[in-house]
């Protein structure tokens, strides 16, 4: 009768080593993966889409009054913040909720980073984030995204005229 005195399991090298190589293939993924970058590119297109939809919806509102932007509100020469009117004379605001919400939009988009949700009726104390201006001469309307994410460096400018 051979009676064996080695025991059966890991010796505590074999597994440090395992949970060695298992970490170096953690870090190897999550640098090529870059959660960073990955945020920065959906908050990117969130923003894109939101300046769309509110040109689309302003432009509707033109197509509607043809030819004619049909909100008290008149649209900036420069760029102005799209967001509730602070009655602050020193500042400007283009306050084009109640304009646009709910005939040609369900809410008023909001900037991904600032943590609030869409506008909805009634139309007070907003901020999309995103800026408005029109062109005096050609009439053209420009929403532009200015708080936009670096993804590989320098931030895209996200912006749509129309």
């Amino acid at each position: 009768m051979k009676i064996s005195s080695k025991k059966k399991g890991f010796t505590l090298i074999e597994l440090l080593i395992v949970i060695g190589i298992i970490a170096v293939l953690v870090a190897i993924a999550i640098v090529a993966i870059n959660p960073a970058r990955q945020f920065a590119k959906t908050n990117n297109a969130v923003r894109f889409a939101d300046v769309n939809t509110t040109l689309n919806a302003v432009s509707q509102n033109v197509v509607d009054g043809r030819g004619i932007w049909t909100c008290p509100e008149v649209l900036p020469t420069t760029a102005e913040p799209i967001k509730a009117d602070d009655a602050d004379p020193l500042t400007d605001e283009a306050d084009i909720c109640d304009c646009l919400v709910p005939t040609y939009i369900g809410s008023m988009p909001s900037d991904p980073t600032a943590g609030v949700a869409p506008t909805t009726p009634p139309c007070t104390g907003y901020d999309t984030g995103y800026t408005i201006s029109q062109d005096a001469t050609t009439g053209r309307v420009t929403i532009v995204a200015p708080s936009a994410q670096s993804e590989n460096g320098a931030a895209p400018i996200i912006s749509v005229t129309r």
